[in-house]
């Protein structure tokens, strides 16, 4: 064996196998199967029970809805094909040793924090998602639309326990992941065409105008929600992974492909879960809305809650229980996965393992409070936010710091720990469009392309200016 093959087998023994800090080798690289069975496991998942929902509590109309996420998820599709695989498949780089190269060490520390913290969070939601169905045996009183606190020693008890195994299961790695969303995707997606199908009958549909008017022309939004029009749900659903394909955060997945048309399988991921399962749900919360207990919400004022075990239950029994809670597993997994990988970032001599405890750890003390899950509509659209801009750094850089004449991975050549071209370029793009966010009351998906464009080519501009003063 060489001395090369000796110390990348150190190296990899170290980083626990995950190559976290070297280019994936040819020998580890995986076909699409892998990453279809992974897309279509976590879009087809416990968020999709909390938005499909959600969207009927925005008020949406049936063509806002369900041409608008024909749109807005085609471009999302698009975005991971042609940016993020592309750049994967060249580079096989996690997104944040990419980042280290370009922004410097310190810079990407600080970015690394807020991205492993926000993916906790998210996969946090999908364990209260999950502890929904696994309280309904317990006779576990239900987290409302409006809580945020824990409700209860049992709720408690159950996302604990549920955490633990999540967390457990992720630390294992990425082939631990995607075996995972491969045994678990198929249940799930057929639970959710269940779930739909027995909604309608409840909902005593026989045409497709009898479909169409369940939305018809949509509704005034609940209590403390805003309005979504056709726009809304197409920038939204574009933008509700854009921390994944604009924001570059699915690098760390794609590395593994061994082409990038790899990306194209993101596809099984947006119709099937953001789709077909989205639609679904909402079917089913549209049959809760009629019963006497929402309908007594309604008279009072207040938005009825969104459960997502109680509603899978009421459709299909026992099989939506298990659905509901395999469906928490399938996002939380790679999402706690893609949360160790920022935590090791910074904290490299630990094994993916034990980051990988400690992402579930903080995913569960979130899931203990309810918000993250009732709020889920405006936390993806500022958590795309946040982390898009720095996305763009990577892609503007890699398809024109050629054209541009700028250094790629300016920060490992020139042996600085903070990148200012980066840094100013995030500040400025992400101040200014959050200050017109909040000042002009603009919803907060719709400024991320903004921010996203505005980084890339501050960052060059910077660049330009920055390396030639090093020169």
């Amino acid at each position: 064996m060489s001395q090369v093959n000796i110390e990348s087998d150190q190296i990899e023994e170290i980083a626990g196998g995950e190559f976290e800090r070297e280019p994936v080798p040819k020998s580890k690289l995986k076909g699409w199967k892998s990453f279809l069975g992974m897309y279509a496991g976590e879009h087809a998942a416990g968020t999709e029970f909390m938005i499909g929902p959600l969207f009927l509590t925005a008020g949406v109309s049936a063509f806002d809805l369900i041409v608008g996420l024909l749109f807005g998820n085609l471009l999302a599709v698009l975005s991971w094909r042609f940016l993020t695989a592309e750049i994967a498949v060249k580079n096989r780089l996690t997104l944040y040793f990419q980042l280290e190269k370009i922004c410097g060490k310190k810079l990407v520390t600080a970015y690394n924090l807020a991205n492993g913290i926000l993916f906790c969070f998210l996969a946090g939601s999908m364990i209260t998602v999950s502890a929904t169905a696994v309280g309904i045996p317990f006779d576990m009183e239900m987290p409302k639309l409006s809580d945020t606190m824990p409700n209860g020693v049992t709720w408690i008890i159950i996302v604990i326990a549920i955490g633990a195994v999540i967390s457990l299961i992720a630390s294992k790695g990425y082939d631990t992941v995607s075996k995972a969303a491969n045994w678990m995707s198929p249940v799930i997606v057929l639970a959710f065409v269940a779930c739909g199908v027995v909604a309608l009958t409840q909902l005593e549909v026989t045409s497709f105008s009898d479909f169409w008017n369940i939305w018809g022309e949509g509704s005034e939004p609940f209590p403390g929600q805003i309005k979504f029009t056709f726009w809304h749900v197409v920038i939204w659903s574009w933008f509700a992974n854009g921390a994944m394909h604009v924001g570059m955060s699915d690098l760390s997945v794609f590395r593994f492909a061994k082409k990038a048309s790899a990306g194209w399988t993101t596809a099984a991921g947006m119709y099937v879960g953001h789709y077909m399962a989205w639609i679904a749900a909402a079917l089913l919360y549209a049959v809760y809305l009629k019963t006497p207990e929402a309908l007594s919400f309604l008279n009072n004022g207040e938005a009825p809650p969104v459960a997502p075990g109680p509603l899978a239950n009421n459709a299909i029994g026992i099989f939506g229980i298990i659905a509901v809670v395999l469906a928490g597993w399938t996002t939380a997994n790679p999402t706690i996965y893609r949360a160790g990988l920022a935590f090791q970032a910074i904290i490299p001599k630990v094994s993916t393992f034990w980051v990988t405890i400690i992402a579930g750890t903080i995913a569960t003390i979130a899931g203990l409070f309810p918000a993250f899950a009732m709020k889920l509509l405006g936390f993806v659209a500022l958590y795309g936010f946040i982390l898009a801009p720095v996305g763009a750094v990577i892609v503007f850089e890699h398809f024109f710091a050629d054209k541009f004449g700028i250094t790629k991975n300016y920060a490992e050549i020139a042996g600085i720990k903070v990148n200012n071209a980066v840094l100013f370029a995030w500040a400025i793009s992400f101040g200014l469009f959050y200050f017109i966010s909040v000042q002009f009351d603009v919803f907060l998906s719709f400024v991320t392309l903004p921010a996203w464009l505005l980084s890339g080519v501050l960052f060059l501009v910077f660049s330009k200016v920055i390396q030639k003063k090093g020169s």
